[in-house]
């Protein structure tokens, strides 16, 4: 998916960057037709610097567990719910860590 944003013609302050940058860039000449028919994608371009970008983005996130959760559903009193609901974030892992104690699990 291609981002594309709005280009100035004109420095607009508070974008990131100071006058003198725009100026050390601004003088750039647009770029001629032969020169974007000559040009060729980043990955075919630079393939060692495109190889470590897509490790890096895929390495993102969370690591994959060993062991995953399986989702059930399962009919509890409100009560016992509103219980474990109000101890706050991560409620569900404290609700699955009491149930292996009781199952004798842990």
């Amino acid at each position: 998916m291609a981002i594309k944003s709005k280009r100035f013609e004109e420095f607009q302050p508070d974008r990131g960057y100071t006058k003198e940058d725009w100026d050390a860039v601004s003088d750039n000449p647009p770029l001629t037709e032969e020169e974007k028919k000559s040009a060729r994608p980043f990955k075919e371009a630079f393939p060692d610097m495109a190889e470590k970008m897509e490790k890096a983005v895929a390495a993102r996130g969370r690591p994959k567990a060993d062991v995953t959760k399986t989702p059930v559903t399962i009919r509890l009193d409100p009560d016992l719910l509103d219980h474990y609901r109000a101890t706050g974030r991560g409620w569900q892992g404290r609700m699955n860590d009491d149930l292996r104690k009781v199952a004798g699990l842990k």
